[in-house]
């Protein structure tokens, strides 16, 4: 297939994917039978910890870290490495859903509130824990940012283990996303032909065929921030991610991006994001949050006051915003928690977009507040 296919393929792609993408994602990765859907933690808590809603199985390895006095940011990555770790997660680190290429290529970066520092890692290949690696960053170099294959060198120099960070279920995925984007197949995922090929790939394995059928019409843009604040007032947070599946190679979304996809002020709080981080990045929406909160407004408001800039720049315009999804999360120095979600998106058969909330008593999900209370543009 010609390169000029292959790209209008892939924005066609992109551009019907996003709102359906993210909460079904979620949905894939949270184990059965958590606790049930509440309320945030009660205002004022501390520690506490949050995170995007596939981080839920995660949270109590962050919060015994801060109930033994441990730092912030050692508490955001030790959750989030949790969720690198796990091959069945393919929105983050091992199992990650690869580029057009087939590879997969890993975003990250953490913020530490006490000593007001940062690190970031774009587009590294064959390294799995991009958090930690963004958090080595931060502590052995005068730098805030490495990308590609110079980060991939660093970390390897650090004693990083190289890896193939492609498991045979994404792998399985990606060649049949591949098939649906060749002449050969076309109408692509609406051609029978290309239906019995994906059959074969998965072994007539039903739910794995749906999957996959669902992740190739939208593409996900799966990612986990995490927040943290301890009893004494300090905030640290870290956003990793595999980024947009089928993506051209060396696109970078918010997840790095200091300011946009994590930021943190000590005085403040912190906050974080999931979805269509270009959208993120116009706004640079971790910082405007800060900022809201700064002036008073609560993390659920500061949230919605992001979700509202990016509304604005398509004019409120709802068809044009319902071809993407975007979550944004915040945590404030006083332990209070909030998220916004964009839509009201569709979450199992709950019908809400969640996050994870750990308030010392038990990791729960906590309704993110849509900026447009509907269930999607799309019905």
């Amino acid at each position: 297939m010609g390169i000029w296919s292959r790209r209008k393929f892939f924005l066609m792609s992109l551009a019907s994917s996003f709102t359906a993408g993210a909460g079904k994602l979620l949905a894939g990765s949270l184990p059965a039978n958590e606790a049930p859907l509440r309320a945030a933690a009660v205002p004022g808590t501390r520690p506490i910890i949050i995170s995007s809603a596939n981080g839920l199985h995660a949270l109590d390895k962050g919060m015994d870290i801060l109930r033994k006095g441990g730092d912030t940011l050692d508490a955001a990555v030790a959750v989030v490495t949790v969720v690198e770790d796990d091959p069945n997660d393919d929105s983050v680190g091992f199992g990650g859903l690869p580029n057009e290429e087939g590879e997969v290529e890993l975003d990250a970066s953490v913020m530490h509130g006490p000593t007001h520092r940062a690190g970031s890692v774009a587009a590294v290949r064959r390294i799995k824990n991009v958090a930690r690696l963004a958090q080595t960053v931060m502590q052995e170099t005068n730098h805030v940012m490495m990308v590609g294959e110079g980060a991939r060198r660093f970390a390897v120099a650090e004693g990083f283990e190289e890896m193939n960070l492609l498991t045979e279920h994404s792998r399985k995925i990606w060649l049949a996303w591949k098939a649906s984007s060749s002449m050969n197949w076309r109408p692509g995922v609406d051609s029978p032909e290309w239906k019995e090929h994906v059959r074969a790939i998965f072994d007539e394995d039903e739910a794995k065929i749906a999957y996959a059928e669902r992740v190739i019409a939208h593409p996900p843009t799966g990612t986990i921030p995490c927040m943290a604040v301890d009893e004494k007032g300090d905030i640290s947070a870290t956003t990793t991610t595999s980024g947009l599946a089928w993506k051209i190679p060396g696109r970078v979304g918010d997840s790095p991006i200091i300011g946009a996809g994590c930021c943190v002020d000590n005085e403040v709080g912190a906050a974080g994001s999931t979805g269509k981080g270009e959208e993120n990045i116009k706004i640079s929406g971790g910082h405007t949050i800060i900022e809201m909160m700064r002036r008073g407004k609560s993390p659920e408001e500061a949230c919605l006051e992001a979700l509202g800039r990016i509304a604005r720049n398509y004019n409120n315009d709802k068809k044009k915003l319902s071809t993407f999804h975007i979550f944004f999360y915040a945590l404030n120095k006083d332990g209070v928690p909030g998220a916004a979600s964009l839509w009201r998106n569709h979450y199992e058969e709950k019908g809400h977009s969640v996050y994870a909330v750990h308030d010392g008593t038990q990791a729960r999900l906590a309704e993110c507040k849509p900026f447009f209370d509907e269930i999607n543009a799309h019905g």
